[in-house]
This record gives C-alpha cells, sequence and structure tokens, in this order.
C-alpha cells in the first residue's frame, strides 16, 4: 500500500500531495486523516505530514519512493470528513492544503490526561482490626492512621486522604506491598463549565416562536435539510428557539454545534443551554487551558458531549452524528478568518451541513445584508420574530444631535439628556449601560461642529488620516493633504475622536461620585476568567454602571438595565470600509436592544454628530427592513457585495518598489483571465497601515457579479504566483467579500 501525503510546509510550490511506501509494521496503523512522520528532499530531513489517500498502485519508480517513518507522537488524526472539508476550503479561499488542514484541527495536540486516583481496603473487618493493632504495637503511627481512617470508609480518593491524615507517598507504597490496600485510578476529564445552572423553568413560547420551531421539526422529521435565517428583534426569544431546535436533533439521535461570536457571550449563554441539555454541553474558546481544550475534544469521541457551543473554531468539531449548526448574531464580523484561508464561518457551516446531512440556523437582530438577501433570493428560509418575549417592549429611542450641545457650551461626551437618565435611574437603582463605539475611529476626520466627514470622490467611503499630513483612500489610492479647518462651515473643530474608555470610565466616576461602575474592555479582561467575572458582578447588581465597548452589547440580558447611552455613534459610520453603515446599524440596534429587558421600560440615547444618516435613523426606529431598503441600494449603486462580489487580494514584501511592480503585474495577469471584460479591477492602493515591521503592504481589489469567476482568477493567479520568482519574498493572499482591509 502507498499512502498520499500533504507535508507539513506552507510553501506553494510544496502544496501537492506526495506518495510514500506503506511498510509493514505500520499497515492497518494509518488512516486518512494521521499525522506521519516522512523524510523529505535530498537530504531526508524528517518533518511531518498528514495522509490524505491511500492507493494500491505507485505512480512512479517504487525503487526511489521513500517510506512513511512512524506516526507523530501524540498526535490526533483529523476525520476524513473533515479533510475533505479543508480541500474544499482551499479551493474556495485560496492558501495552501496544510493551511486549511490546520485550520479544520480544534486540536492539534494530545495533552497529558488527569488522573483520579483512589485507595481501596483490600482486608475485612476483623483481619484490619487485628492489622491495626500490629501497627500501633510496632509505634508504626501514619500506617495506623491511614488503616483506621479505611476502616471507617473502605474506599476514599487519594488526594483528600493523604492530604487530611498528612500521610506520605512510602506510606501508603508500603501497605499496597503488604496487599492491605490497591490503588486505582481513573482518567478524569477536566470541565471548562465551573457554574452549575438552576432550575429551569419550561417556556411559554409566544406563536412566533412556536411557529419557528414547528416549521423547522416538520422538514428535519421529513429529511428536509436547509438553512434558515431567525430574524428576531432584540428580547424576541432566539435562544429559546434554537434550545428548542436541538432538542428535536438530540431527540432524532443528532448533535449540534452552536457558534457565538465573542468569548464575552459564553457565559449566559453556556449557562442558559447547560440549564436545558445538563453535562451534555460543552464549550471551546481561546481563553481555556490546552489540557480543557483537549478534554473537550475525548469526551466528544467518547460520546459524552452532543452540543458544542464556542467561536468560529467550535464549527469544526468532529460530531459523527452533526444534526444541526446553530449561528448566533450571524452578521458578526468575527465569524470571518484573519488567518489564511481567510473563510466566513456561515458558508463553511453550510458546506460542512451539505456534506453530512446537517440543517443550518442563523440568527440575528439585525442580519447581514449577505443572508437577507440569501432570503429574497429564496436560497434560505426566512423565520421572523417581531415581538419580544414576555411582557417586554422595545425601548424608546432618543437622537442627540451632539452638534447642539457644543453649540450650547456642553463640551463634555455625555449630552445633559444622559446626564439626567442617569441621575434618574441611580435614584431608583435601576442599572446603566454607556456603550463606547470605538470600532473605527482611528481613520476618519470629522467636524464636531457641523458633523462633516471628508470622503474619496470615487468610492464613497471616508479618507482615512495617515501620519505626515495627508488623508488616503484604502480602496483606491487617491490622496488628499489633511484639513485643519472644516470646509463646510469653517470650524476649527476637525479632527479624531481621543476618549478611550478608561477615560470616560474616570469622567464617570466625578460625575457621578455615588455611582459604582464597571469598565469591561480589552485592558480589563485580560485574565482567562475577566469576561466571566465582570458579567456576573453586573447580572448581580454589585455595579450600578457598565462602561464598554462592542462586548458589552452582543447578546446579554441584564433585566434590570433601563437606560442604554451610546456614546460617538458616528465612530463606526465613516470608517474607510464599503460595510461602515451597516456595521454602524448592527451595532446601535444591538446596543439599543440592552435596554427594557425586564417589567420596566427602557430607555436609549444615541449620541451623534450625523442625526440625519440613515443607518442612524433606522436604528433608532429600529427598522431593520427600512435600512436594508437604503443600504441595498447603495450597494447596487456602488456594485458591492451582496449585488455583486468583491475579492481582495492582499499583498506583503519588504522591499517596496518589487511590491509594487508585482502588484501591477497581478493586476495586468486579472485582467488577461478576464477575456469577456466582466470584472473592475480598482487599485493596488496601500492599506490604512502601510508598513509594518518593515514589511511593506498593497491590496488589490477585483469585483464582478459571478463569485465562480472570481475563484476561477484566484486559482489562476495562484499557478501565476507560483511560476513566477518575483513573488518569492511577498505573501500574497486571498479575501473574498472582506471584513476589512488587513
Amino acid at each position: 500500500m502507498y499512502a498520499d501525503i500533504i507535508v507539513d510546509i506552507t510553501h506553494e510550490k510544496l502544496d501537492k500531495v506526495f506518495q510514500y511506501k506503506i511498510l509493514p509494521e505500520l499497515e492497518g496503523e494509518l488512516q486518512i486523516g494521521t499525522e506521519v512522520i516522512v523524510p523529505f528532499g535530498k537530504g531526508d530531513k524528517e518533518i511531518r505530514g498528514y495522509v490524505t489517500g491511500f492507493s494500491d498502485k505507485p505512480d512512479y519508480d517504487e525503487g526511489k519512493m521513500k517510506p512513511v517513518l512512524s506516526i507523530a507522537k501524540g498526535s490526533l488524526a483529523i476525520e476524513s470528513r473533515m479533510v475533505a472539508l479543508a480541500a474544499w476550503m482551499k479551493e474556495y479561499y485560496g492558501g495552501t492544503m496544510i493551511q486549511a488542514l490546520k485550520t479544520v484541527i480544534p486540536i492539534k495536540k494530545q495533552e497529558k490526561a488527569r488522573k483520579k486516583r483512589r485507595i481501596r481496603l483490600l482486608l475485612d473487618e476483623a483481619a484490619g482490626k487485628q492489622q491495626l493493632e500490629v501497627f500501633l504495637h510496632k509505634n508504626q503511627r501514619a500506617r495506623a492512621r491511614l488503616l483506621a481512617a479505611l476502616l471507617d470508609q473502605p474506599e476514599q480518593d487519594y488526594e483528600l486522604l493523604t492530604k487530611k491524615l498528612n500521610v506520605t507517598g512510602a506510606v501508603v507504597r508500603a501497605l499496597k506491598e503488604k496487599n492491605i490496600i490497591s490503588l486505582e485510578s481513573e482518567t478524569v476529564f477536566r470541565n471548562p463549565i465551573r457554574h452549575k445552572s438552576q432550575d429551569r423553568e419550561a417556556p411559554e413560547f409566544t406563536d412566533e416562536q412556536r411557529h419557528a420551531i414547528n416549521i423547522f421539526r416538520e422538514d428535519y422529521c421529513k429529511g428536509v435539510r436547509k438553512t434558515y435565517l431567525v430574524y428576531g428583534i432584540t428580547g424576541s426569544g432566539k435562544t429559546e428557539v434554537y434550545m428548542e431546535m436541538i432538542a428535536q436533533v438530540l431527540e432524532a439521535g443528532g448533535q449540534a454545534i452552536v457558534l457565538i461570536p465573542e468569548i464575552a457571550l459564553t457565559y449566559q449563554t453556556v449557562m442558559r443551554f447547560y440549564g436545558r441539555f445538563g453535562d451534555r454541553v460543552s464549550i471551546l474558546n481561546s481563553r481555556m487551558s490546552a489540557g480543557e481544550r483537549f478534554d473537550q475534544m475525548e469526551r466528544v469521541k467518547s460520546g459524552e458531549v452532543d452540543v458544542m457551543i464556542g467561536p468560529r473554531s467550535a464549527l469544526f468539531t468532529p460530531f459523527p452524528r452533526l444534526g444541526l449548526i446553530v449561528i448566533d448574531e450571524e452578521h458578526e464580523a468575527a465569524y470571518k478568518s484573519e488567518q489564511t484561508p481567510r473563510y466566513h464561518a456561515r458558508e463553511t457551516a453550510i458546506e460542512r451541513a451539505k456534506r453530512e446531512g446537517a440543517s443550518v440556523v442563523l440568527g440575528s437582530a439585525t442580519p447581514s445584508l449577505e443572508a437577507f438577501y440569501a432570503c429574497k433570493c429564496g436560497r434560505f428560509q426566512l423565520l421572523e420574530l417581531k415581538k419580544r418575549a414576555g411582557e417586554g417592549e422595545l425601548p424608546e429611542v432618543y437622537v442627540e444631535d451632539m452638534r447642539k450641545e457644543l453649540r450650547a457650551g456642553n463640551r463634555s461626551i455625555l449630552s445633559d439628556h444622559l446626564k439626567n437618565l442617569i441621575d434618574a435611574r441611580l435614584l431608583r437603582h435601576e442599572q446603566i449601560m454607556l456603550f463606547l463605539n470605538r470600532r473605527g475611529y482611528a481613520g476618519f476626520v470629522s467636524c464636531r461642529s457641523c458633523g462633516y466627514v471628508v470622503k474619496c470622490p470615487h468610492c464613497d467611503v471616508s479618507l482615512a488620516a495617515h501620519k505626515g499630513g495627508k488623508m488616503l483612500c484604502h480602496y483606491c489610492g487617491h490622496e488628499e493633504p489633511q484639513l485643519h479647518v472644516c470646509p463646510s462651515c469653517g470650524s476649527g473643530y476637525i479632527g479624531g475622536f481621543k476618549a478611550g474608555t478608561q477615560q470616560i470610565e474616570e469622567m464617570v466616576k466625578r460625575q457621578f461620585p455615588s455611582a459604582r461602575v464597571l469598565r469591561m474592555d480589552m485592558d480589563t479582561t485580560r485574565t482567562k476568567d475577566g469576561h466571566e467575572k465582570i458579567l456576573e458582578a453586573f447580572s448581580s447588581e454589585e455595579a450600578d454602571i457598565l462602561i464598554g465597548t462592542q462586548m458589552i452589547v452582543k447578546g446579554h440580558d441584564f433585566p434590570n438595565v433601563t437606560l442604554v447611552g451610546i456614546l460617538a455613534a458616528d465612530m463606526s459610520l465613516y470608517s474607510s470600509d464599503y460595510r461602515a453603515a451597516e456595521r454602524t446599524f448592527q451595532l446601535l440596534t444591538q446596543a439599543a436592544g440592552r435596554a427594557g429587558r425586564g417589567r420596566s421600560k427602557g430607555e436609549v440615547v444615541i449620541q451623534t454628530y450625523s442625526p440625519e444618516h440613515y443607518s442612524i435613523e433606522m436604528a433608532a426606529a429600529q427598522d431593520y427592513e427600512g435600512f436594508y431598503a437604503a443600504e441595498m441600494e447603495y450597494r447596487g449603486l456602488m456594485g458591492y457585495p451582496p449585488v455583486e462580489q468583491l475579492l481582495a487580494v492582499l499583498m506583503t514584501g519588504p522591499d517596496e518598489k518589487l511590491l509594487e511592480t508585482a502588484a501591477k503585474y497581478l493586476k495586468d495577469f486579472a485582467n488577461r483571465v478576464d477575456k469577456r471584460g466582466i470584472l473592475q479591477l480598482i487599485g493596488p492602493a496601500s492599506p490604512y497601515v502601510a508598513k509594518v515591521s518593515d514589511v511593506y503592504r498593497r491590496v488589490l481589489y477585483l469585483k464582478g457579479p459571478d463569485y465562480g469567476l472570481l475563484v476561477e482568477v484566484k486559482n489562476r493567479m495562484e499557478k501565476y504566483i507560483e511560476i513566477n520568482k518575483g513573488f518569492q519574498t511577498m505573501r500574497i493572499q486571498f479575501d473574498f467579500n472582506p471584513m476589512n482591509v488587513f
């Protein structure tokens, strides 16, 4: 037998299958996905590789063929289904096969198992008492203490017993050698879920929830597998719908994966699922130890887990009977990988589900335009939840024009209206969330007096401020000098936004000295359980005000929060990204949805310098469909996804001139491939940061109506790059419908 092997080298020229002989001692030991050690190159250097297939015929002279040396120690085999999915990811998103294989391995290596030891008494009571007399007579007090404890309870935990009695390992071994006791051990899996759930009452479903559940149930029972979009306003009970759908899959013998966008969502989400499904639930996230992550995969393989919850990497949990993949908050940018292959979890989940006969459920109060567009085209089925569950109502939303605040003499980041509402909430012992919209703040330049923002005349995205006194478009390369006076109103209040969460925390504590304040951002959540501790403290009402970035506004449910203040709503609106309006609408709507989820009605204050922008108007009205119509009109006019498809070719290299030459050659080559002139090529241009650690960056965009054509051009480009030596010193990545530039 011969093995087809992909070697663990990411260079494009080695991105192919190599055939190796299987020696007799390894026959029957290898399977698809096994990690092996093989000799490679002229010096027969021993490197790792993965088995991707088998053959009983050699592809070339068997005398020149090298053998597989061994199975890599401590390695974990990838299931054949995951190998096939990796091959699809390589084709669809670019990169090498070894990069794709490593992406679908959620756990890379075996970790040391945790053992639980027990001591068991082998003597009956009479013989034990007789032996105890012997130990006491010989003044062997430690042995006597251990034996006396075991006579009271014949089987006990090793660590607890020896610690309590202050008994050494030598004493235990002495009794074991005399056949007085036996030592037994078993493997104990580390469980990352430290909080046990409370008793959970059966939910009372609304008519809309019941309708969505019934549609899924009927399809699943008939063997129909498709992709659904649960479009439900904030507080409409989407999670309860997911859990009922999962229960249906589990009853039929299937298993489920639940993807969540942020580690910050894990605490509340897991507790709700744990309350419903108990120990059959597990989690994966980057804050867990290597041992905890390894044990969760072992629990999956041993059949102890039926529901896996986690961010993007949890998608590759090797369930043998996968029946459902749920992607909560499917609009989130976190579902797009920033490493090669730059895959999107939504499309990859749909592909995996198609291969394994599973359904996919997407959920969001603010669906991505791609998902809602797919519903309009009939590719996904839309399930709507338009009312809040229970007695909750959508909050009252106020839009505060910060230009008027400035003219009235208020230079604070808090409007007078928001200050008054905070005072009222503190008197009533209700909670407040202050959300600072920092995403995209670093680039654009705006006027605080009139709200004017400098935009590219060619791409309708904001120009980004760069060092050296210039403003640049990251899409086409258009450049202008930095402004110091607003061209619209003549004001000198033009520049970037400087405040961060820490400064706001200090200002809030000065303004409201009696308030208990918590801050949640990257600095305060660096520790392993940082997210959980802050969220748990706020949930237990140990604080009055929670200040944070976008991690505080996604999916959390705090019944006593009746006021949400959204500070600097425009910050994401004018980032140099064609998705800026969509992201702003989503963030503002999600933030507003945190208010009034209990019995008391909520209020939301959106502070902005652009109150007339449609994304802010629609977010204040909680009108997703109105926003969708306006944004799709813009996307159609500009030829942006989902109306057309976009491919970004990201290039980095140490030589700026060589990089510019290479970018030009790639653009010319793409033009030659596109013989019918269907594609529009933009750039090459510099991204926001044009150089990092003496490595230069460029990006080339290809736009067109056909995703398949872009994949074909990508494949041709990869071959062109492989055969041209000039590209060897550069790193080139392909990113379809990018979420951001680098």
